[in-house]
């Protein structure tokens, strides 16, 4: 009796120790099938015009007394305001700062003197607006003014016109569909390949935006581009 019932539970442990077994393979293979995935890459540009526009009017002025200069550029400064005005451009779309008052004598330590005029004046009149065409047309017109003897800085870094694109959240949720369709096709091609089938996803991550000129001719017109890396599931 007792020779049986250990027989028998010999064969329930056999038994129990194969089922484990099988189990335990199965889900291995399960693991080795979830863990198969490939990771791919969407890109998403497009073009959008600028909205913002900054403009920086810059101006020069010379001479060896400092009162007459500096009512010099104040004249020269109406006369650009009143260019601009006549350009349609607001009033509260213009600002401009103090002049930056140049002494060469102050400069000089020792030795002849060599300068024609002891000051010079740099003043800046800045147009900050959401009207591109209007400042657009209103650029080249302004040359009009150095023929009256205003003599422009265009050379100047900080004397370069700069466009803004400012709707980056308005664009964000279509450029972000657009680069994940565009790396899941770019899975489903390789799955396809592969003999395998694309599953879930595994995780994804979204790159930076950017934002640049869509060539040096063009700084109005702007390219903004995405890329999403995203990771998917394979299973045969």
């Amino acid at each position: 009796m007792q020779k049986s019932s250990a027989t028998i539970l010999g064969v329930m442990l056999v038994i129990s120790f194969t089922i484990f077994g099988l189990l335990i393979k199965q889900a291995l293979l399960e693991v080795k099938t979830f863990d198969r995935n490939v990771t791919v890459k969407g890109l998403a540009e497009a073009e959008f015009p600028a909205d913002i526009v900054i403009w920086p009017i810059q101006f020069t002025a010379a001479g060896n007394d400092l009162e007459s200069l500096y009512n010099q550029v104040d004249a020269q400064a109406q006369q650009i305001i009143s260019f601009l005005a006549s350009q349609n451009i607001a009033p509260d779309e213009i600002s401009f700062s103090s002049p930056k008052i140049n002494d060469k004598l102050a400069q000089q330590y020792g030795g002849q003197q060599d300068f024609e005029f002891r000051y010079s004046a740099l003043q800046t009149i800045t147009v900050y607006s959401s009207s591109i065409k209007l400042v657009r047309d209103a650029m080249p017109k302004i040359t009009e003014l150095g023929k009256k003897g205003i003599v422009f800085s265009q050379n100047d870094y900080n004397a370069q016109v700069e466009y803004i694109f400012s709707r980056l959240n308005d664009v964000k949720p279509q450029m972000i569909e657009q680069s994940t369709t565009n790396a899941r096709m770019v899975a489903e091609k390789f799955a396809s390949d592969s003999n395998s089938r694309l599953g879930k996803i595994k995780n994804a991550s979204q790159g930076q935006f950017s934002i640049g000129d869509r060539d040096k001719n063009n700084p109005h017109i702007k390219r903004v581009r995405v890329v999403s890396t995203i990771a998917y599931y394979l299973a045969d």
